[in-house]
């Protein structure tokens, strides 16, 4: 295993990378440059000064994945990353607590006039009268974003004995009042807020979510934090609503450019900047480095994907849970493009019973996965597989049905695959908690196990069907080490049923030997079945 540490972090992290055989590239020995390490890379860790774009990636043939030692990825070229399969993670809250206790620094310097009463001091200037400022007690603190840095800004600031009002529409009321916040709309914040701190991510939704019209909902002498994204601000539109008095002040921590140039905001002597250093602690800089060297040392191990930007994530005890479906769904899905024929069109899964309420998405692209890998060159996993399905213009649904209080099988996950020529349908579940078996095939119960070698019939029900498959197995060598039959129930005349059998056999099937079960007049299908 070889790991590239492009830029410095922590000694303790590079440590927890070092096992035996596996080999650690950091800056200090970068022999060739990084493109040239990168060829032979399983991962790849990074800051924010190297720019991970698609020209670098095309060189990365083997790499899984990329560590973002931070929050923000905008320096990794995701689109290339998810088609190539590479999980990119990042650290999300492991600054927390750094970039929580800048935003109350900026509150405390607003307040205070604490820059200029500094830069009056350095000119040999006592002038306190000037300098009388406000206290945060009983003031009105707007938290929009209640995720781990808004979270921590509330605890901080409940110390201060401000009235906190935050705005999360994927935060419960019950979980807000534990924590002292009442939660309002947008606009109701904006109304209340003595003080107004944003903690969301960059979508479409929140670009440009502090503008003119906005802040003209705020009330006057609002003050305004952001150090969370530079893009949520429209910087011209703050810096008029300073000139005009609407808000007191603001102070930021990060900008729709870096490094700042050419900002309204930068003449304003009621504006406070700093260039993005928010999460710039040493002990964030020791945790997120750490905290992404165990996430890429425990996805290489394990494959547990955590705090992925391009792939759904599970913690640890999560994937436990679900290892047993994955490799099941993966079956399930190469055994169905192996029977099938015809160009695919569409995939349906279905989940039932406790996997119903799971987080299912790694299942749901270990299928995928299990079909597109019987027949593309471009191999899908599970980081990549909806993205190819996509590229391809396959139809992906999902359905559930929770598991009831009466009981039933546990959890069963079923995949239909459907061709342009044919539809296939297959019912499988994991036994005794690790073992991957198949239940049904097209409407017909047939338990076998997905394993290795099978063969795939589908017959007429009539006697001595068994038995010449029997014999002509036996004539090529090749041992059956289980035999597993269904039929269609119902009441149809006798030879006119459907019967299907999956023979699990010791190696490969040649392709005379299907030759041969096709001459019987019962056989409809013979089919060879290779599960990794």
């Amino acid at each position: 295993m070889k790991i590239v540490v492009a830029e410095k972090i922590s000694a303790s992290a590079v440590d927890l990378l070092r096992e035996p055989r596996w080999v650690v590239i950091t800056p200090d020995n970068m022999e060739g440059g990084l493109g040239a390490q990168l060829e032979s890379a399983d991962a790849l860790i990074v800051r924010s000064a190297v720019q991970v774009n698609a020209e670098l990636l095309s060189k990365a043939r083997k790499l899984r994945v990329i560590g973002r030692a931070g929050v923000g990825v905008d320096n990794i070229d995701l689109d290339p990353a998810t088609r190539q399969g590479i999980a990119v993670m990042n650290t999300p809250g492991a600054n927390a607590v750094a970039v929580a206790e800048h935003t109350l620094a900026m509150m405390l310097v607003m307040a205070r006039h604490l820059c200029r009463a500094n830069d009056l001091m350095h000119c040999g200037k006592w002038e306190k009268k000037s300098l009388q400022g406000t206290e945060l007690r009983a003031k009105t603190l707007g938290i929009v974003g209640l995720g781990r840095v808004g979270m921590e800004v509330a605890r901080r600031a409940r110390a201060f004995e401000m009235e906190i009002v935050g705005h999360d529409p994927f935060v419960s009321v019950v979980v807000a009042k534990e924590q002292g916040i009442r939660m309002a709309s947008l606009e109701e914040l904006y109304a209340a807020a003595d003080y107004v701190t944003l903690h969301v991510g960059l979508t479409p939704q929140t670009t440009e979510m502090i503008n003119a019209e906005t802040i003209r909902k705020m009330r006057r002498g609002v003050r305004l934090v952001n150090c969370a994204r530079g893009e949520l601000i429209d910087e011209a539109a703050l810096a008029q609503a300073v000139k005009q008095g609407q808000v007191a002040g603001a102070a930021l921590d990060v900008f729709a450019e870096e490094p700042l140039k050419n900002s309204p905001l930068a003449s304003l002597d009621n504006v406070i900047l700093t260039p993005h250093i928010g999460g710039s602690t040493f002990e964030a800089q020791e945790a997120v480095g750490y905290q992404i060297a165990l996430q890429v040392k425990e996805y290489l191990k394990s494959g547990v994907i955590q705090n992925a930007v391009n792939v759904p994530s599970v913690s640890h005890d999560e994937f436990v849970e679900l290892q047993p479906y994955i490799v099941l769904a993966e079956k399930l899905g190469s055994f169905l493009a192996q029977v099938s024929e015809g160009a695919l069109e569409e995939i349906s899964l279905r989940y039932s019973g406790h996997i119903a309420e799971w987080k299912t998405d790694l299942i749901r692209n270990a299928a995928i996965k299990g079909i597109l890998n019987e027949a593309l060159e471009e191999k899908a996993n599970l980081v990549n597989a909806a993205a190819i399905a996509a590229s391809r213009g396959l139809r992906v649904h999902e359905a559930r049905k929770a598991k009831t209080s009466t009981g039933g099988a546990g959890s069963v996950l079923s995949i239909v695959m459907k061709t342009q020529t044919e539809e296939h349908m297959v019912k499988g579940a994991v036994l005794h908690g690790q073992t991957p078996r198949l239940l049904h095939v097209d409407g017909i119960e047939v338990e076998a196990p997905l394993e290795r070698n099978l063969i795939f019939l589908s017959n007429r029900d009539v006697p001595g069907v068994i038995g010449k498959v029997g014999t002509i197995l036996g004539d090529h060598k090749i041992n059956i080490a289980d035999f597993s039959l269904g039929r269609r129930t119902g009441n149809g005349p006798a030879g006119k049923r459907e019967a299907i059998a999956v023979v699990h056999v010791d190696g490969t099937v040649p392709d005379r030997v299907l030759a041969a079960l096709r001459k019987v007049p019962a056989i409809a299908r013979a089919k060879a079945i290779r599960l990794t």
